[in-house]
């Protein structure tokens, strides 16, 4: 189903989809590539929103930095003084945070209207970035498509050409909340991953691939995730061509699971410790599957550039359970 959600400023409609089926129902926004809600039963049939989200379009035009349920880009997650190297040019971008670029930038793909157009249990948002927006080289196109699958997990696969070369990482940036309000920080994590990237004070990865065995990143079995994370987290498995399951998060009280499928090397474990209004810290946790942050900026790292006639694809399965 398509609805209209609401009206920009300057009279640009917003669109929202509501995509059903096997007891789970999803909204998506045309403004953002935003996943507005995702309803699933608890253990007793109950069903209940377990992402963090605002009823009107308002609350994201007024409260656009926690990127609730955006589609993140170009480049998600952090790059170094917002400047890059590529092909001997250096490129600056556009600060957004402190004198870092963050999420692509100051007006990134969370804050642009996506045109929709509906696929069988789904929609696929797509957009043209042109060249040089928030300084990024390359006319990209680029599209995300949300469906549901038969099992009522979501899946997020996305896609982009460009016609020089340019730097792309894509991802959602849902936060999770399985029990539908209250601190999440109780809930239950396991991650496939033996190493992290530490960073420095401003959240920039020092290089290293660091070992979490005897450290508070060790979630190889689960444990309840707690508070202070805003790190990226090395999956064993590096990039596949299909995705495969990496992380599982578990609410002992309401028994609602969710897994995390993907096609990328790295995931973002923010425990929301800085949310900010209308929400309190700990209220929601994003698993953003991502390449790792400042790739751009260093080689070591799995690379993120995309060149012409090459094409981008990225996919992310969210599954829900109960136990």
């Amino acid at each position: 189903m398509n609805e209209l959600f609401g009206t920009l400023s300057d009279g640009t409609p917003v669109h929202r989809w509501t995509l059903e089926r096997s007891g789970v129902r999803v909204r998506i926004l045309s403004y953002g590539g935003i996943v507005q809600s995702v309803e699933v039963p608890d253990r007793v049939g109950r069903a209940g929103n377990v992402v963090l989200g605002f009823p009107g379009l308002d609350g994201y035009l007024t409260h656009p930095e926690p990127y609730l349920g955006a589609l993140v880009g170009r480049y998600a997650n952090r790059i170094a003084g917002a400047r890059f190297p590529l092909d001997g040019r250096t490129y600056a971008l556009e600060p957004n945070n402190g004198p870092n670029a963050l999420h692509g930038g100051v007006r990134g793909f969370d804050k642009r209207v996506w045109e929709g157009t509906p696929v069988e249990h789904g929609v696929r948002l797509a957009r043209v970035s042109p060249h040089g927006e928030e300084g990024f080289p390359g006319r990209l196109e680029v599209s995300a498509t949300y469906t549901l699958q038969e099992s009522g997990a979501l899946r997020i696969a996305y896609e982009a050409v460009t016609d020089a070369p340019t730097v792309v990482n894509l991802t959602n940036h849902s936060y999770f909340n399985l029990a539908g309000s209250g601190d999440a920080g109780g809930h239950e994590l396991r991650l496939a991953a033996s190493r992290y990237t530490p960073v420095d004070a401003d959240l920039i990865p020092t290089g290293g691939l660091d070992d979490v065995t005897g450290t508070r990143f060790d979630f190889r079995e689960a444990r309840k995730v707690g508070a202070g994370y805003d790190h990226n987290f090395v999956l064993d498995k590096g990039v596949t061509d299909v995705p495969e399951q990496v992380a599982e998060l578990h609410d002992p009280a309401s028994g609602r699971v969710l897994t995390v499928a993907t096609t990328e090397p790295g995931l973002q474990l923010y425990t929301a410790d800085h949310l900010g209004e209308p929400f309190a810290p700990g209220d929601g946790i994003a698993l953003e599957t991502q390449h790792f942050p400042d790739s751009p900026n260093r080689p070591e790292f799995p690379d993120t550039v995309l060149r012409q006639g090459g094409m981008y694809r990225s996919e992310t399965v969210y599954g829900f359970g109960i136990r």
